[in-house]
């Protein structure tokens, strides 16, 4: 999955209509041209490449007070909707997503319900046990990891990554449940 497919989209739809340089905007303010290594061509192409697949409405408005072409705004269909939604669940639900897709789907988390928000977290969790769980069959974290090799090095790792991910997002959810964030069903 991509980060930057669902950090586009997730812009434009918040914002409802946005041209590039909105979007671009937006994501650098949340960061994300650090944490997810963004660069403004990305943003342009792959708003220029959603509208042509139908996740986009691309509308051509006045030129740009530079004198350049005419700006593009975009607005997101009911096909780049739920795709949109299906990236943030999937962003949120699954164990092994690079770190800056799990990223962007907590940032966006508050297009979600709070009780759909805390089910897919909870999935994620589970996931993350079920891969522990896996790891430490035929090896466990208190063996000497050099026993191992380097490979005892990589297990004691992916252990370490399972523990610390579980225990995070089990705070989040408890965040959740106490009420924290404006959540989509909030408003």
């Amino acid at each position: 999955m991509s980060a930057t497919r669902l950090l586009i989209l997730g812009a434009v739809r918040r914002r409802g209509r946005a041209h590039g340089y909105q979007v671009r905007c937006d994501l650098e303010s949340w960061g994300a041209h650090e944490w997810a290594g963004m660069k403004p061509g990305s943003i342009y192409h792959g708003l220029k490449q959603m509208a042509a697949q139908g996740l986009m409405l691309a509308h051509d408005v006045a030129p740009s007070t530079a004198g350049g072409p005419p700006r593009t705004e975009y607005e997101i269909t009911a096909t780049g909707d739920q795709a949109y939604f299906t990236l943030l669940r999937d962003a949120l639900t699954r164990h092994d997503q690079r770190l800056d897709v799990i990223t962007a789907g907590v940032g966006l988390i508050e297009d979600l319900s709070r009780a759909e928000a805390v089910e897919l977290l909870l999935r994620r969790v589970q996931g993350l046990e079920e891969w522990r769980a896996a790891v430490t069959k035929e090896w466990t974290p208190e063996a000497d990891p050099r026993a191992w090799g380097a490979v005892g090095e990589v297990l004691g790792m992916w252990v370490h990554t399972a523990d610390s991910g579980a225990q995070w997002t089990l705070g989040l959810i408890e965040r959740l449940r106490q009420g924290a964030y404006t959540m989509a069903d909030d408003a």
